[in-house]
């Protein structure tokens, strides 16, 4: 009985040595199609393409050039630096753009520098916004109270005043001009409230 489970176990061993795969451990080499995506790949070059001169071009003409000629990462801003939004792009137009005519990579980034169509371009370039007001007031005169209220810290208790007398109540920000505030401009800041006083552009303070 002992002999035939032996020879039982021994025949089933071959058999499976026979038939079965072995693993000696070393690895296949690729073959010739394994070996090419087997090596680093090659990331796709970046594309060119020429961008045409939009200034002067209405916005929304401008952006639909850009993106006939294959950009599409488009973006615009108020050149007058009132933080204005365009909401409504046909009514705006381009003053400049960033980058120049030209050959560039259709993945740049398309920056227009934009006016309202019965508005005219700044002399000379951008009106900057104010950056960051620090520890000191700014001096925010002639500056929209939006982006006057952007510079100061967001804690900022911030009242505005219509400057005019009309006790207008000042809605759209981007649209009113700073005449005055208090704390005067150069004062230190330390979470002391802040009073602007506005009329809205195309008025006299």
């Amino acid at each position: 009985m002992r002999t035939r489970i032996t020879t039982a176990a021994v025949l089933l061993l071959a058999a499976l040595t026979a038939c079965g795969p072995t693993d000696s451990g070393a690895e296949t080499a690729p073959s010739g199609n394994d070996k090419a995506s087997a090596g680093t790949e090659k990331k796709p070059s970046t594309e060119s393409a020429a961008l045409p001169d939009m200034v002067g071009k209405g916005l929304q003409s401008a952006q639909d050039e850009a993106q006939a000629a294959g950009f599409y990462t488009l973006t615009s801003h108020d050149a007058l630096g009132r933080g204005r939004n365009q909401v409504l792009d046909r009514g705006w137009k381009v003053c400049s753009q960033t980058p120049a005519p030209g050959r560039h990579p259709t993945d740049a980034k398309v920056d227009f520098s934009t006016v309202k169509l019965d508005e005219d371009c700044p002399s000379g370039g951008d009106q900057a916004e104010p950056g960051e007001a620090g520890g000191a007031m700014p001096n925010f005169v002639g500056k929209s109270v939006k982006v006057a209220r952007q510079s100061l810290d967001s804690s900022t208790s911030i009242t505005v005043n219509d400057a005019s007398g009309q006790d207008r109540m000042v809605l759209v920000e981007s649209n009113w001009q700073v005449c005055s505030t208090d704390p005067a401009a150069g004062t230190k800041l330390d979470g002391q409230p802040v009073t602007f006083g506005a009329v809205k552009f195309g008025e006299n303070c």
